[in-house]
């Protein structure tokens, strides 16, 4: 990082608006000469002349040639040039219980590199930054990729958060971690490490937007629900993504279920989290005496059929049912969709939600929602966090603005229409 200070207020948005102009006329054209993207974008000279100045220094843009070999009459050539296919532009980061994910995406919304590294789920979240700054070096290095012309940074953390005002959060029983909002550091650390402006939002509802705006048949009503470390939801209400009046709306893990089970990490007992988490779940295996570690014992005792595990998982998945049917019930959705590793290697979860939530609903309902497994992977929650970053979806009509921690107005919003690719 050059360390320069970006301007701020009115100025700062019109020179974001001139650059994502530049950027895109290149992305249409390939490389060109300083007049042409003059003439292209509609900017005087004088002003181009900034804005290339300043994307060349930061390394948004390089020049690869010159118009000599076109160029008629005796004036000194002019450069061309293209957009830097090492640059990256945007960064999603999806901090999870035990794993943080980071996925780096081009002007073109293309993502560039992605990659993860895990951790205890008892760490704190200084160290969950400082292995996530590393992770974002480590690609950097492994790729090439140098992050100079970041416009927007987007990241994800586990919910609740943030905390409703004045709220005090409910101490730790022995043997609990208390789930907390993440504290100010996070974003303040990429925001001063990157000098680009940051988002923070529940991560379960960034998975929850990547989840909607994928494929071809986006529904407006839907809620999203991923089975991971944790147990978390996302709502999507009348083609909005919602956030709720603390940003607690979708909190559907932390529904109790058991009110004498499990103490959960809330601070509560018998949340749908100690139940259908992937930790509950083998927690509840090693219970009935099968002794399972990870998700790959999990998955091998699924391909066995044993028994314990089938009753194990269809007791979680009925739990998550009349859940998912308690809110179906109010939001009357489209579609339901379950996401989460467990959900590809144990499809009996989707199977036995779609059988639980079919007696949940009004006996007279014509039709109840369609069911199914997520599309993406678990790296949705970063994608989301890009998606929210790119801020060029209709379900974020009314999600907050981007700003850094100064609370500038200068946020990214890009010309650029859907969310982020992946590159084949």
């Amino acid at each position: 990082m050059t360390g320069m200070q970006m301007p701020s207020g009115v100025h700062a948005l019109v020179r974001r608006t001139h650059e994502e102009r530049v950027m895109r006329a290149l992305q249409e054209n390939g490389a060109m000469s300083r007049g042409e993207i003059a003439r292209v974008v509609g900017l005087s000279r004088t002003t181009l002349s900034e804005i290339t100045g300043n994307l060349l220094q930061r390394g948004a843009i390089v020049v690869v040639d010159t118009d000599a070999s076109r160029r008629e009459g005796s004036g000194r050539p002019a450069e061309r040039l293209a957009l830097d296919p090492a640059s990256a532009q945007f960064m999603g980061v999806d901090f999870g219980h035990r794993r943080v994910h980071v996925v780096v995406a081009d002007a073109a919304h293309e993502i560039m590199v992605s990659g993860s590294v895990r951790y205890e789920d008892t760490t704190t979240w200084p160290t969950r930054t400082e292995r996530a700054l590393e992770l974002v070096d480590r690609l950097s290095g492994e790729a090439g990729v140098h992050y100079g012309a970041l416009q927007g940074i987007g990241i994800g953390v586990p919910g609740p958060y943030p905390a409703p005002e004045g709220a005090a959060w409910p101490r730790a029983t022995p043997g609990t971690t208390v789930l907390r909002p993440a504290p100010e550091g996070v974003d303040v650390a990429f925001a001063e490490r990157f000098d680009a402006p940051v988002i923070v939002d529940n991560n379960t509802r960034l998975a929850a937007l990547a989840e909607a705006i994928s494929g071809a048949d986006s529904v407006a009503d839907l809620v999203y629900v991923r089975l991971s470390d944790g147990v978390g939801g996302g709502l999507v209400v009348g083609g909005q993504l919602v956030t709720g009046s603390s940003g607690l709306a979708g909190e559907l893990g932390h529904v109790t279920v058991e009110p004498a089970g499990r103490p959960c990490r809330c601070g509560k007992r018998g949340c749908l989290e100690t139940v259908a988490s992937v930790p509950g779940i083998l927690a509840a295996c090693w219970e009935f005496g099968l002794r399972l570690e990870n998700l790959d014992d999990l998955a091998a005792a699924v391909r066995r059929a044993h028994p314990v595990v089938d009753r194990v998982l269809r007791e979680a998945a009925g739990a998550l049912g009349r859940v998912v049917g308690a809110a179906t019930m109010m939001l009357n959705p489209a579609k339901v969709v379950i996401g989460g590793e467990i959900t590809r290697l144990a499809p009996v979860l989707v199977e036995q939600v779609a059988a639980t939530l079919a007696a949940e609903i009004f006996p007279t309902a014509s039709a109840g929602p369609a069911v199914a497994a997520a599309r993406l992977s678990d790296d949705d929650g970063a994608i989301g966090a890009l998606a929210a970053v790119f801020h060029s979806s209709p379900l974020l009509a009314r999600y907050p603005e981007t700003a850094d921690v100064k609370g500038r107005s200068d946020a990214p919003h890009s010309a650029t229409e859907g969310a982020a690719h992946v590159r084949p």
